[in-house]
């Protein structure tokens, strides 16, 4: 793998710029507040630090909390459409500011700047799709049976809303769940991921501009998560919970959630397999896996985990994604070409040079890479390894970096039996030019999503979400707004 060279196209005057300009405070009741005690927040790239932010108390947290709750009958009583042309304003700023917004987020993550640039755009875009859903939230009115009564349905925001947002997509995440919690009316506390709390930061500034009420919006970053978090799950004016993240802490904040029966949404960890059969188009194939394994640099619950392909074609596909492999360039997010950047910290390069060896240790071969990067910053290598036995480690645990890890298998059942053979089940990749195949086996895998010849499966407008130990509920599409309305029933007597 070839290593990139800096461009003086992104400067460290335009780098510091950028940090310069997102607010480093707790944001409570429509005002930013300096803490006691702040965090570092790191480039991963370089471990420099890039700036320090506000490290919240459990009596800072509360306070936000105090200013959901005061905000949220006045904002629950704001027409939708008013509450449609807010997110509608902060969407046009979000693109109107996609270059500043992707640097933050490459600088303070890692992914390179074509790619934070998507995400930015990915972002907006539930901020666009909420907007329009704002106005369309229905009811219904029909006549009881026996004709003496009326039946009125009407649907009502949740109420103050606890979001928590993971760091490897820490603008996307904030919008799927602030978008609609808005568009219905539900006020929200939201805490961004301690690595990356900038992006978040910075989104809530926009939101200031493009309308939004005091008190509607809250920020609250901490590297406390339990201690400042937990009041506030267990607090009973919060009425609904949305977690993107791991299904160990998932697991924790549902039990939590249990004690006051509190709405949850949970999008948790994942082990997609992505299914390559011997009558599908290998071109297609290879740049549907280098989509479906190098977003993000491998660090997406979405990524594929489990590489499987079918014992005739399985040669010829692993030497066509081993030269593609090869050729992606590693550096920092901010250099020209960049493909390949940093992980987020030295654990995550730990995790996954163990993973690594594991399998290697157990019989698969390393065709590329297979070893960390011997540079400042946290870097692995785009990889690749063939005969991964079933018994290794990654294939039950998120790899959640660049290492395509293939396996074979004979038949289509083994295929199904294989890719099910999981606690997880988010989203599956099959490809086939085999148009009744291809319903079949989406039918019988055991995930809340399948791209059938698709690498990415994400959409703003579809129902994101997994089943098993991958989480509940559904974030996006028609079905992301009904995780934040409850259903009130109305008889009406004649």
């Amino acid at each position: 793998m070839r290593q990139s060279t800096p461009s003086s196209a992104t400067s460290s005057e335009a780098e510091a710029e950028a940090i310069a300009s997102v607010p480093t405070g707790l944001f409570t009741g429509g005002r930013w507040r300096t803490t006691a005690r702040t965090m570092s927040v790191e480039d991963p790239s370089t471990g420099a630090v890039l700036t320090e932010v506000a490290d919240a108390s459990p009596e800072e947290a509360a306070a936000a909390l105090d200013a959901a709750a005061t905000a949220q009958a006045d904002w629950a009583a704001t027409p939708p459409r008013q509450r449609s042309e807010i997110l509608s304003r902060a969407h046009r700023l979000m693109v109107e500011e996609t270059d500043r917004l992707a640097l933050i987020m490459t600088l303070e993550m890692g992914k390179p700047l074509a790619e934070a640039r998507g995400e930015v755009a990915y972002a907006a875009e539930f901020f666009r799709w909420f907007a329009e859903e704002a106005v369309r939230i229905d009811g219904g009115y029909m006549t009881a049976p026996a004709g003496d009564s009326r039946f009125l349905v009407a649907r009502e925001p949740v109420g103050p809303c606890i979001l928590i947002t993971p760091w490897n997509f820490p603008l996307a995440m904030g919008t799927r769940k602030i978008g609609p919690a808005l568009a219905v009316g539900c006020t929200c506390v939201i805490k961004p991921a301690s690595h990356t709390p900038l992006s978040i930061l910075a989104l809530a500034e926009i939101l200031v501009r493009a309308g939004v009420p005091d008190g509607v919006v809250n920020v609250v970053t901490t590297k406390r998560s339990n201690d400042v978090m937990t009041p506030l799950i267990l607090d009973p004016r919060s009425r609904k919970l949305s977690f993107t993240g791991s299904t160990e802490v998932g697991k924790g904040l549902l039990e939590l959630a249990a004690k006051t029966v509190m709405r949850t949404s949970m999008e948790l960890g994942g082990n997609a397999p992505f299914l390559v059969f011997e009558d599908a188009d290998l071109d297609a194939a290879v740049e549907g896996a280098m989509q479906a394994k190098m977003r993000n640099i491998g660090q997406a619950c979405t990524a594929a985990n489990r590489i499987l392909v079918q014992r005739s074609v399985a040669a010829d596909f692993a030497d066509r994604l081993t030269r593609r492999m090869a050729e992606l360039p590693l550096g920092r997010g901010v250099e020209d070409g960049v493909v390949v950047g940093p992980l987020i910290n030295a654990e995550a390069v730990d995790k996954v040079t163990e993973l690594v060896r594991d399998a290697v240790g157990r019989g698969a071969e390393v065709r590329l890479g297979g070893q960390a990067v011997d540079r400042a910053g946290h870097y692995y290598p785009a990889t690749v390894l063939t005969g991964v036995p079933a018994d290794a480690e990654m294939c039950s645990a998120e790899i959640f970096g660049p290492v395509a890890a293939l396996s074979e298998f004979d038949t289509e059942e083994e295929a199904v039996a294989i890719a099910n053979d999981t606690p997880y089940g988010l989203v599956s990749y099959l490809y086939t030019t085999d148009l009744a195949r291809g319903f079949r086996v989406s039918h019988a895998l055991e995930t809340g999503m399948v791209g059938i010849n698709r690498g990415v499966v994400s959409n703003p407008a579809a129902p994101f979400g997994g089943v098993k130990e991958s989480g509940v509920g559904r974030e996006g599409g028609f079905s992301g707004i009904d995780e934040f309305l409850e259903t009130k029933y109305i008889s009406v007597g004649l």
